[in-house]
């Protein structure tokens, strides 16, 4: 029997996407359940599962844009599974024995390295024995090359540049057209401008430090600033609700709750998932659903439910370094919060010049709907909350009952 496996709808509006990778060849027998593709949309990548067992024959090429409903592959169940070939391992349990540990895959052996890990590690001139496999079977995903990026590399086993002069050509994918389009747009169609403000960290440095470990006993999570900032952040858009609304046509639409999206760098480009109801969660809670979304989005699990909605976006340049800068507005919100990185500077206090850890915020908002009075109140009302964190992000409440849930 030949089974037909059509494009699915990624989500509501989407009608068309592009195959990004297969995962499989032409011919091949693939498992039922077993991903055989990688899907881009405007929004988010997406897997395609094989929906029986047996051979394929794929129609729709990588690279292809396709609409939603249209044949990406035909299934032959009838085919025989080829001799000495085993299912599909399945994805390792959290339960699972005790196994060696893995080992580092050359981008030459293809049966040990995904083949959307093989080009990320070419065309980011990564060590291929730098990259450590946590698949099936030591498999190197797309996952552990992240894992690699991020952690650095030893410049001594970067390959040396030969001073060629090649050009690569590639075509954009649906999900980095759509940003482009986003940001263009919100640059001609919002009155957009940014205020800046500066943050001594030390009291919320301090305390993390003295809380961070019974924090990471008592609720399973890390103790970070995100979950710090949210609730910062929701607090001063209760104060100061146009930030928290949007504009629809000539009405402007305030809400009553904080569904606050956090920026995530992906290879795919920049997506933001929401926090939902913010404002009602622990920092515990904010905290495990930041780290669960961003891991999502990285490992292109995120679905467009994930990223739908949003009434106000953070977005940390810090952790790549940034000093300052002027973040674009993720429509159809109107406002914006930049963190960027935390730097020693000389400050007055008490007329004395002392070394504090600074972090300069940058808000941009779309001055249509937000005043100036309003924004610089925001981002005011951030700083101090930030700087005073037990009096004035806790409500009255100590430490101790906030953080460790007493």
């Amino acid at each position: 029997m030949k089974i037909e496996m059509k494009i699915p709808s990624p989500g509501e509006s989407i009608s068309e996407v592009s195959i990004a990778n297969w995962l499989v060849a032409n011919g091949d027998y693939v498992d039922n359940g077993q991903v055989i593709a990688e899907i881009d949309s405007d929004k988010a990548t997406l897997e395609l599962a094989a929906e029986a067992a047996g051979s394929i024959t794929i129609v729709a090429q990588a690279g292809d844009t396709v609409a939603v409903g249209a044949l990406a592959c035909i299934i032959d169940s009838a085919a025989e599974r080829p001799a000495g070939k085993t299912s599909a391992a399945p994805a390792p349990a959290a339960a699972a024995p005790k196994q060696e540990a893995p080992k580092a895959a050359s981008t030459e052996d293809h049966k040990g390295i995904t083949p959307v890990a093989a080009k990320m590690i070419k065309e980011n001139g990564i060590p291929a024995n730098s990259v450590v496999g946590t698949g099936p079977h030591g498999k190197v995903t797309k996952s552990d090359v992240i894992a690699a990026m991020s952690g650095g590399f030893d410049t001594a086993a970067v390959p040396v540049r030969n001073g060629g002069r090649e050009v690569r050509r590639e075509k954009m994918t649906n999900l980095r057209k759509k940003i482009s389009e986003r940001l263009v747009s919100v640059k001609n169609n919002t009155a957009m401008l940014t205020t800046f403000n500066e943050v001594n960290m030390k009291p919320v440095m301090d305390l993390r430090t003295k809380y961070k470990d019974q924090f990471k006993e008592k609720h399973g999570a890390g103790l970070g600033f995100m979950s710090l900032f949210t609730k910062a952040v929701c607090e001063a858009l209760y104060l100061f609700p146009a930030v928290n609304a949007q504009i629809d046509g000539t009405d402007i639409i305030y809400h009553d709750y904080c569904d606050v999206g956090i920026a995530v760098s992906t290879p795919k480009g920049l997506m933001v998932p929401i926090v939902r109801n913010a404002e009602t969660l622990s920092l515990a809670e904010i905290e495990k659903s930041i780290a669960g979304l961003a891991a999502k989005a990285r490992d292109g699990k995120i679905t467009v439910d994930d990223m739908a909605g949003g009434t106000f976006t953070i977005t940390n340049g810090g952790v790549f370094g940034s000093m300052l800068s002027t973040p674009i507005i993720n429509p159809p919100q109107s406002a914006i919060l930049g963190m960027h990185n935390i730097v020693e500077r000389p400050v007055a206090e008490n007329g004395q010049v002392v070394i504090r850890p600074v972090m300069y915020l940058a808000l941009s908002y779309d001055h249509r709907i937000i005043d100036g009075r309003e924004s610089v109140g925001f981002l005011v009302k951030v700083k101090e909350m930030l700087e005073n964190p037990e009096r004035m992000l806790f409500g009255g409440k100590s430490a101790e009952q906030i953080l460790l849930g007493l």
